[in-house]
């Protein structure tokens, strides 16, 4: 069953995968996130549980890739946000030793880290890039970006707790 589902994924992508970067091409600024975005589409319908109840998987492809540049133009903004360490602001800041109340506060941190990491699905652990890359059929920079969408969800939940 897992077959056949996998070469119907396989044959929508391949009638559709030149509309699809397209598509990406349109709405992202690089090239090479529009391929990237279009491997993502991809293994999407692969992860589908049931196809049968997909009326019309054209359109369903067309959904899956507009949610995704969708969810690719929210973590461009979100990214827009970052702040780098080599700014001098915050160099002054990582410089200065912190008080005992802010030991107290950064020993309760890094408890509430440690549960939300917990909480995060376990993935390649101590694999590069270019491994977790191959074992996940995936490129390096959706690695990235997989990282980067559990970082956003470590800042959530950390903000949750103060």
């Amino acid at each position: 069953m897992a077959d056949g589902k996998n070469a119907l994924v396989e044959r929508l992508f391949a009638a559709h995968r030149g509309a699809l970067q397209a598509f990406f091409d349109r709405r992202v600024r690089q090239r090479s996130d529009a391929t990237d975005l279009a491997q993502e589409v991809y293994l999407r319908m692969l992860r589908l549980k049931d196809m049968s109840a997909i009326r019309d998987l054209e359109a369903y492809l067309y959904s899956v890739a507009s949610n995704l540049a969708k969810e690719h133009a929210a973590a461009g903004r979100r990214r827009g946000i970052s702040v780098s360490v080599e700014e001098a602001t915050i160099q002054d800041q990582l410089a200065q030793a912190p008080s005992f109340e802010g030991e107290i506060l950064t020993a309760q941190q890094v408890k509430r880290l440690r549960a939300v990491l917990r909480g995060l699905p376990p993935k390649c652990h101590g694999q590069s890039h270019q491994q977790i890359a191959q074992h996940l059929h995936v490129s390096p920079r959706m690695v990235k970006q997989y990282v980067g969408q559990a970082l956003a969800h470590c800042r959530r939940r950390m903000a949750r707790w103060g």
